[in-house]
């Protein structure tokens, strides 16, 4: 089966337009090597994908005949994805709240001079 396909049968991509796209990109690599959307997958392969930031590691346990249910994907499919990703992620969320809250809009003249406060004191 395609990487491509094996990808979105397993729920990691919603569409296999997707799926195909994040291999083009270079975000899918099978035992840290780029692959082609047409790349053939196997059992007892190790493949990474790069999806939101976060680098997720899948063990190929079975390949499936065709999509199915999100109660069955654990039957083809080992998530071996380190905690350490899940926690860089959550550092970085932290980061980007300190800055400004999403949808607040440009800073106010209070904001720049409170800004310029702070950079003059670095």
């Amino acid at each position: 089966m395609r990487i491509d396909k094996y990808l979105w049968c397993i729920r990691v991509f919603k569409t296999r337009n997707m799926a195909t796209e994040a291999c083009k990109k270079g975000q899918v690599k099978i035992d840290n090597v780029i692959v082609k959307p047409a790349k053939e997958i196997f059992g007892n392969e190790v493949i990474s994908v790069r999806k939101n930031q976060i680098n997720y590691k899948y063990k190929v346990l079975e390949v499936p005949a065709n999509r199915m249910g999100a109660k069955l994907v654990n039957l083809y499919r080992q998530d071996i994805t380190p905690e350490e990703e899940f926690s860089k992620n959550e550092l970085l969320k932290y980061s980007k709240d300190y800055y400004r809250k999403r949808g607040t809009g440009r800073p106010t003249k209070k904001d720049r001079r409170d800004i310029e406060d702070f950079t003059e004191e670095l």
